[in-house]
Formats: structure tokens, C-alpha cells, sequence
């Protein structure tokens, strides 16, 4: 995208993406090699805006660290840069409970920048099923 100095540039395109996924747990998540993680976000070519980043467990779960890492080469390297607390007391699937909600705390007031390429890379501490929910716009 061509910009002008002193330009505001505001987001174009807005995205949304969605897994279910049954997860090993990761290893430690201060390595920047992190195993089981799954590729939530792109950012695209200009970069984007992170708004939204939930997950909420798909069947019975443990008490669980819920990670997101940042990676700007494809994958090769992930750094650990956030985590939510998934099911604080556990959570037994039932057609009749509310499972919960765990938020990473991104909004339109408190959004996380993306530089072009960037990609989201999803984990969890315990193995469990979850599903994630991520929305963003790219400039």
C-alpha cells in the first residue's frame, strides 16, 4: 500500500478465522520452538490489527494454560507473548452447562499490531479440545 506522511492509514480488510482442534500439550512455552501449536492468523502483505482472540473448550477439560505465540518467519521461530486461563476449575461437557470463556484481552481499544506476514500460532499446556476464535483487519 502506497501511504502518505502524516496519513492516517486505517484497516481495509476485515478477517475472522476459527478452529476446533485437539491439542498435545506444548512444550515449555518459553522456547521459540514450541511443539503442538496450530496457525490461527495471518497478517496480511501491509500488516493488520488483532481485535479478538477467545477460546472455549469442546469437551471435558483440566484446568489449562491457553498460549499464543507471535511468529514473523512462517513458523520457523514462535515467540510466547500472551496466555489465557482455559476452564479455571476444570469443565465437564454437558448439553445443559455454559462452557467458559477464556479471552486474551484484544479489542478495538487494546488491539495487538501485526507487521506484514505476521502469523498467530495457537497451544495448549494440558492436552484437551478447544476451539479458537480470532478477528483482525489487514491496512
Amino acid at each position: 500500500m502506497t501511504v502518505t506522511a502524516n496519513s492516517i492509514i486505517t484497516p481495509q480488510t476485515p478477517n475472522s478465522n476459527h478452529i476446533v482442534q485437539s491439542f498435545t500439550a506444548t512444550t515449555t512455552p518459553g522456547s521459540t520452538t514450541p511443539a503442538n501449536t496450530v496457525l490461527l492468523v495471518t497478517a496480511g502483505a501491509n500488516g493488520g490489527r488483532l481485535t479478538k482472540l477467545h477460546a472455549q473448550p469442546v469437551a471435558t477439560v483440566t484446568v489449562s494454560q491457553l498460549q499464543m505465540f507471535r511468529s514473523n518467519d512462517t513458523g520457523t521461530t514462535k515467540k510466547w507473548v500472551n496466555t489465557a486461563l482455559g476452564a479455571p476449575s476444570g469443565y465437564t461437557l454437558a448439553g445443559t452447562t455454559l462452557p467458559p470463556l477464556a479471552d486474551f484481552l484484544y479489542s478495538d481499544d487494546t488491539p495487538a499490531i501485526l507487521k506484514a506476514g505476521e502469523q498467530i500460532y495457537v497451544g495448549s499446556s494440558v492436552t484437551g479440545s478447544w476451539s479458537f476464535e480470532a478477528e483482525w483487519s489487514d491496512y
